[in-house]
């Protein structure tokens, strides 16, 4: 986070604020200590040991020309590693940026932010596949950075040694009968201009220091074979967890890999087993404070979300230290906060109670209950009032109702949780209630 993550999106003084609050816990720190054996420190004698060195290698692209001209293409991660650290304190005025991912678009901005007048991110892929989020790709264009997509790097171009540019095979995305994905060229070649280069297409995992004789079991990719529910390996004192664990990901899926491993670890301190893992606190509480009356808002808005406001642009690039991300005032805060879709209060229905009035169906914004006749599970999905696509997301199916066998389902994918279906029900089948989720934590 701290050397691969710009200081304009993630300022050190915010980052070293949320870590004192760990290490003001109480935690027994180490820094400056270079780990090149995990025997080591197993040798040391701990209980239990946690690994979250992330994915910390940079993929690289073996193409002509790479090698002639390595001091002008760098591997992204390393290079904003030492942008961080102030190796680097200037770039070319012509950069090029390889690759769709949240790494490129930091690169880029970075990039804007040391000199780069001419900076493009180069893609391969179309523009709807890229990797990085959508506010951040939002964040490069604000910045005059343009992104250039279906372009397939064929070669760097060079003069006695010296970067010169590179050439790109232009190509169209064309899927198959079966939706296979393939990227036919268009015989169209590109040359652009560059001083140099910075490769953002991905990274590895790099375990060199981890010996193979530990009972540490290692599968595809090279990588530890982690059980995806306890983080434990094979070595019971060793666990895993983040990039290190599972491969790339992000920071808040790293987060919640250290919470279970901690949980996991302290049912192993303690002798018990880490798959009897004590549940997470649930509570469902109804939020019907009269027959039609509710303790919350159900007004259904389209209102857009509120535009963060951004540092001056000319202010922000001529300093890579100065944090882009204004926040809201207070007024931006009080009409972002109106738009709460109210996700944490759940519709529950109660099957005996429900008259088949057909009520809550006719006054859905959505369209996402429906009373049918009950099928298998694709079937059901084919005859929604508004068809359930996305398969990831379970049905809310009923029990068989009393009066003509019936069920009622319902798609919590487009559901707003508005609470009209249970303001409209006469007979109070529908309720709504707020839903506490306490996560498990260690001890």
């Amino acid at each position: 986070m701290r050397s691969q993550i710009p200081a304009f999106r993630l300022p050190e003084e915010v980052l070293d604020e949320e870590v004192d609050r760990i290490l003001d816990m109480g935690v027994q720190s180490h820094f400056d200590t270079y780990v090149e054996s995990l025997k080591s420190i197993i040798d040391k004698g701990y209980d239990g040991i946690f690994v979250g060195t992330g994915a910390p290698r940079g993929s690289d692209l073996d193409l002509p020309g790479r090698q002639e001209c390595e001091k002008q293409i760098h591997v992204g991660i390393e290079w904003l590693g030492s942008v961080a650290f102030e190796h680097i304190q200037k770039v070319g005025k012509r950069v090029l940026v390889l690759g769709g991912g949240n790494t490129a678009m930091d690169c880029c901005r970075t990039a804007r932010r040391l000199g780069g007048e001419d900076v493009k991110v180069v893609v391969r892929s179309e523009f709807a596949r890229m990797k990085a989020s959508p506010w951040e790709i939002e964040d490069a264009q604000e910045e005059d950075i343009p992104i250039l997509n279906n372009h397939v790097p064929k070669e760097f171009v060079h003069e006695h040694g010296k970067l010169t540019g590179m050439r790109f095979d232009k190509v169209d995305v064309v899927y198959d009968s079966a939706g296979k994905r393939n990227l036919v060229p268009t015989g169209e070649e590109i040359f652009f201009a560059a001083d140099e280069v910075l490769i953002a297409i991905g990274q590895d995992n790099a375990f060199p220091w981890i010996e193979r004789d530990l009972g540490i079991e290692f599968g595809k990719w090279d990588m530890p074979q982690v059980d995806k529910r306890t983080f434990q390996s094979s070595n019971p004192k060793v666990f895993f967890g983040g990039d290190a664990a599972f491969g790339p990901e992000n920071i808040i899926t790293a987060v919640a890999h250290g919470h279970q491993a901690a949980v996991s670890i302290d049912l192993f301190l303690s002798g018990k087993s880490t798959q009897q893992r004590p549940a997470p606190g649930v509570n469902l509480i109804s939020q019907k404070m009269g027959v039609h009356e509710w303790s919350y808002d159900n007004l259904v808005t389209l209102d857009l979300r509120e535009k963060v406001p951004h540092v001056d642009k000319v202010t922000a690039l001529k300093d890579r230290k100065v944090e882009v991300e204004l926040g809201f005032d207070i007024n931006a805060a009080y009409r972002e906060a109106e738009r709460c879709l109210n996700c944490d209060v759940q519709t529950v229905f109660d099957g005996a109670k429900c008259i088949e009035c057909d009520g809550c169906t006719d006054i859905c914004p959505t369209d996402c209950i429906n009373f049918i006749d009950n099928a298998d599970e694709d079937a059901l999905r084919r005859t929604l009032r508004a068809p359930a696509n996305d398969t990831a997301q379970e049905l809310y199916v009923s029990e068989a109702l009393v009066q003509t066998q019936r069920v009622m389902v319902k798609d919590e994918n487009v559901c707003l949780h508005c609470g009209l279906c249970a303001e409209r029900c006469p007979t109070g089948a529908w309720d709504m209630q707020r839903f506490l989720y306490s996560v498990t934590k260690a001890g």
